[in-house]
């Protein structure tokens, strides 16, 4: 892909699309550690500085795409839960089908898992002030989202829905880290099974994790 100098905004916004497009193709085939600025210029068509007029390092293009995973993610969790909570059901029913739903929702979503892994430790780093503050607006944003869209759906957990999803998509960063495990941890658990009597698959652990916070704030009756 080649381009031509941008001369008007909309030629600019074309551009920008078009580093996105290519960081979020580059996520389908390796973890975001190994996503490079150079890598990432020689596959869109743009010099390295060319790239940063629009984007002030790749951690600013990470940040962006994962606020962008994040909507599309919470437009189609609106549907899945809608689709798959009986309104009238028990508080507990209803809190193991929020449970179930999340966990399958976000693990067939690895990168946007992945994304959240990085995201303190990783994406917030070698960014300015200015694109920082523009990232936690956003995020923040989408954290009321998915607090207002859990809520619809079990309000029994009252003020600290919040705090349950924000825990929850920490959970899943850092859980998906483990999945899938490395060649040398596979040939370990070949030779010695009982070594990977722990290992789960990402849904089955993510289900844990929501289940086990969610039973822990849930009014007792």
């Amino acid at each position: 892909m080649t381009f031509q100098r941008a001369r008007s905004e909309e030629q600019r916004e074309i551009r920008r699309r078009a580093i996105l497009d290519t960081a979020a193709a580059m996520l389908d085939e390796m973890p975001v550690a190994e996503v490079s600025l150079n890598e990432l210029s020689r596959r869109v068509g743009l010099a390295k500085s060319n790239v940063l007029r629009y984007f002030e390092s790749r951690e600013a293009v990470l940040l962006e795409l994962l606020d962008d995973f994040m909507g599309r993610w919470l437009a189609e969790l609106a549907g899945e839960l809608a689709a798959g909570i009986e309104a009238d059901a028990a508080p507990d029913a209803r809190a193991g089908r929020l449970a179930e739903i999340l966990s399958r929702s976000l693990a067939d979503r690895k990168v946007l898992c992945d994304l959240f892994g990085a995201q303190g430790g990783v994406l917030e780093h070698n960014v300015s002030v200015e694109v920082v503050k523009r990232h936690k607006r956003s995020s923040l944003a989408r954290l009321a989202d998915m607090t207002a869209l859990v809520r619809r759906h079990v309000p029994e957990l009252g003020d600290d829905t919040q705090l349950f999803c924000l825990m929850g998509l920490v959970s899943a960063g850092a859980l998906a880290a483990y999945v899938p495990p490395p060649p040398s941890l596979l040939a370990a658990y070949a030779e010695e099974p009982a070594l990977g009597v722990l290992h789960l698959e990402l849904r089955d652990a993510l289900r844990a994790s929501f289940t086990s916070a969610l039973l822990g704030i849930l009014p007792r009756t």
